[in-house]
């Protein structure tokens, strides 16, 4: 695999967003250093309230997250607030929109989910054209609420999971030009992902790993990339986990940050939900889920059994990519709210390891792994 300054110096240190790069065009680089983002247009206020059809309202802006889409809330006189999405002209999706002469994904999704019976915001308004869109507020995160009213934690993962389970039986055969069948984690994204740990989560904090260490990462990369690919496929979300759910007032989840869904294996979005590292769970919790989402997909015992190797090998795979990227964002973005879940993120990938069955392909990795979490220790990246 080529070294990272090789790929920097022909500009392909670039995570690929979506799949196939050359059959459709959906590549779309997303780990590149960020400029200073950009400002909404001076007219902002006033397309809003055009798009609304609401003359009066206040917008107040929204903290964000590390996609180029900027939020506000948008407040009127009377009635129900509404969440203001905008989209830069350079975003990612209004690129990709463009070039393919297709909506914006978040709107091809969000009516695919809905169709399938999944919570989604409603749409109040849009100007796709301007990036500008108005969607419901929902309220809370399921991050909030467990942090507000811990008891409630296993009633709504449990919902959770069995929502997870409906859609997987919902979307399992998608329209035939759904944007989702055009993207897939194969194995150029895979295998970018876990060199994005190697990149970030090793090189950048200082280390270099021998040749020796090399090939067992490189060993170890192709292993599970093999894995991955050979796992059920279908429809993924892609960032199913606490931030990205919705808990309701009448305990109903709803769905957001859907637009990069794709197609990949059915235990990915559980390894978001139930491997977050913004979250910490015990194996017993970890292993009710399971059983809920099993049941209410009607597998088989061996079937069963099954998934949960394929969540330990997927949790590997993300949970890598996911420490190397705490990284990248502050490196190259200077933001380092993320960095205290670079530990906890190897502390995931160390306990899959220890349960995963002993393969040589994955031996020696927890060794190296083992170093970045001690040097993450020393440099303060982990929860307080």
């Amino acid at each position: 695999m080529p070294h990272l300054a090789a790929l920097r110096a022909t500009g392909q240190d670039r995570l690929p967003k979506f799949c196939p790069p050359r059959r459709s065009g959906y590549s779309v680089g997303v780990t590149t250093a960020a400029n200073a983002r950009p400002s909404p247009p001076d007219d902002f206020e006033r397309l809003v309230a055009e798009c609304w059809g609401e003359p009066n309202l206040r917008l107040s802006k929204l903290p964000g997250g590390l996609s180029a889409r900027q939020f506000f809330r948008a407040e009127r006189a009377a009635g129900e607030p509404a969440i203001v999405m905008w989209l830069p002209d350079d975003a990612p999706e209004r690129v990709l929109a463009r070039r393919l002469g297709r909506r914006l994904p978040f709107l091809e999704i969000r009516d695919l989910l809905e169709n399938a019976r999944v919570r989604v915001p409603r749409l109040f308004g849009a100007l796709p054209e301007r990036g500008i869109l108005l969607v419901e507020d929902l309220g809370e995160t399921l991050a909030e609420r467990v942090a507000r009213t811990p008891a409630e934690r296993a009633d709504l993962y449990r919902r959770a999971v069995t929502d997870l389970a409906a859609a997987q039986h919902a979307l399992g055969e998608l329209p035939a030009d759904s944007i989702v069948r055009t993207r897939c984690f194969d194995r150029e994204l895979l295998t970018w992902e876990v060199e994005h740990f190697r990149e970030w989560g090793v090189e950048a904090l200082g280390v270099t790993l021998s040749d020796a260490e090399q090939a067992t990462f490189e060993r170890a990369t192709s292993y599970l990339v093999d894995t991955m690919l050979g796992f059920a496929q279908g429809f993924v979300h892609r960032d199913y986990q606490s931030r990205n759910l919705l808990a309701l007032g009448d305990g109903s989840i709803a769905w957001i940050d859907f637009q990069d869904a794709l197609l990949g294996p059915r235990a990915y979005d559980l390894v978001a939900l139930l491997r977050d590292s913004y979250q910490t769970f015990d194996e017993a919790f970890v292993a009710e889920r399971l059983a809920e989402f099993a049941a209410a997909r009607g597998l088989t015992a061996s079937d069963a059994d099954a998934l949960r190797f394929e969540l330990d090998i997927i949790t590997v795979q993300r949970k890598l990519k996911d420490a190397g990227r705490f990284v990248f964002f502050e490196r190259t973005r200077g933001d380092a709210s993320y960095l205290p879940f670079f530990v906890p993120s190897l502390e995931l990938v160390q306990g899959a390891l220890t349960r995963l069955p002993e393969r040589p392909e994955l031996s020696g990795l927890s060794a190296i792994i083992a170093r970045q979490i001690e040097i993450g220790r020393s440099r303060g990246m982990l929860r307080p």
